[in-house]
């Protein structure tokens, strides 16, 4: 097989990891200048000099009725994909967290006879459901990084060197400088109290949250003449709001958040920002996660899981109705007790985590996999 000039392919296929693999790929260029990296990325992937072989939005889908309508065109696209890999002969491939799509395509490059090395970066949820995927990743990974310190032990009869790097997020936010302008820029005065909505990225999260979140922030704000609302969302159709680019600024300015299930909650709880957690999702999915897919959890939310203890509301599915949202977010806006145990919880969050860098160990540990291939 001919020597790769790509050094490493990466595929991030939603926004957290497009965000997550940024701070993988500043960490790599900052340790090697001269790497040669190929992926499917995102904005904030495609921001360094990369070659993109596919834009990340090209995989955007969302529950399980959407992902079976869009099986053609992601069947298609993973083995364009995997062809231009096999093409390009990277000395490694990392997939990033998007556990159905990326884990297919390890096992698949596998049986493939693809010989660079094989790194997953954010290790799936097996220790909360699909436990069958642990034998399958030890056969086709070279290396596993995880960012939860309790998911190692899942792997340690494998054989698979599985290493906790810390969570990239830590880091980021504890040297986050917010901007004393925000404020001002956005006509908000010292005096208001800013209610952050964060209704998700993708088109249908966006119909499916957004006009729940609005009613009650509505409601609670005829009620507190202090109360502003802002939404900070990356969808297109959401104009004349809180810019993405903004969000941690919206963040540290918050009284209270309600946003939608994902790296938003973590950021939040790392913000130290009440917050509660509706999810509006399609009847059917529901069904599928519980009933086939035996999806039942304690927590779905991630500060709540690595906690093990409602740190934040959590309205998924059938639990979440104009009537509990509103009770869940009038509780976390007026009740100053509540308020300060949930902070407090924050805080513990802080110690569990750490503050590693972790994009700058998880970085040296794949170039030390690319040492062994020199």
């Amino acid at each position: 097989m001919r020597k790769s000039d790509i050094d490493l392919f990466i595929l991030a296929g939603e926004p957290s990891g497009d965000l997550q693999g940024a701070l993988l790929i500043e960490q790599l260029l900052a340790i090697h200048p001269n790497l040669k990296i190929a992926a499917v990325a995102g904005p904030r992937m495609r921001a360094f000099p990369i070659q993109c072989i596919e834009p990340m939005e090209s995989l955007q889908v969302m529950g399980f009725i959407d992902v079976a309508l869009a099986l053609p065109k992601i069947a298609k696209l993973f083995f364009h994909v995997r062809k231009k890999i096999l093409a390009l002969n990277p000395k490694a491939f990392i997939g990033i967290d998007y556990p159905g799509f990326n884990l297919r395509l390890h096992t698949s490059l596998k049986k493939k006879g693809f010989q660079g090395k094989q790194i997953h970066y954010i290790c799936p949820t097996v220790w909360a459901w699909g436990k069958g995927r642990i034998p399958t990743m030890a056969k086709s990974l070279d290396l596993l990084l995880t960012l939860l310190p309790f998911e190692p032990a899942c792997f340690e009869k494998t054989g698979l060197q599985t290493d906790y790097v810390g969570h990239p997020l830590t880091q980021v936010i504890s040297h986050f400088t917010p901007d004393p302008s925000f404020r001002k820029r956005f006509g908000f005065t010292s005096s208001d109290k800013i209610l952050s909505l964060f209704p998700g990225s993708r088109e249908k999260e966006v119909q499916r949250n957004l006009p729940l979140m609005l009613k009650t922030a509505e409601k609670l704000q005829t009620k507190d003449p202090h109360l502003k609302i802002a939404i900070c969302s990356a969808h297109p159709s959401i104009k004349g709001d809180i810019p993405v680019s903004e969000n941690y600024n919206l963040m540290k300015n918050s009284h209270l958040a309600l946003a939608k299930s994902g790296t938003v909650v973590l950021e939040l709880a790392l913000h130290k920002i009440p917050t509660v957690v509706p999810y509006a999702i399609n009847p059917l999915d529901v069904f599928l996660a519980t009933k086939v897919f035996q999806i039942n959890l304690p927590f779905y939310s991630m500060p709540n899981i690595i906690m093990q203890k409602e740190v934040f509301p959590e309205l998924f599915g059938p639990q979440l109705t104009e009537k509990s949202l509103n009770t869940h977010a009038e509780n976390l806006w007026h009740n100053e007790t509540r308020r300060k145990e949930c902070v407090a919880d924050c805080d513990q969050l802080w110690t569990i985590l750490g503050d590693k860098s972790a994009s700058k160990i998880a970085a040296e540990k794949i170039l030390q996999q690319l040492v062994k291939l020199m």
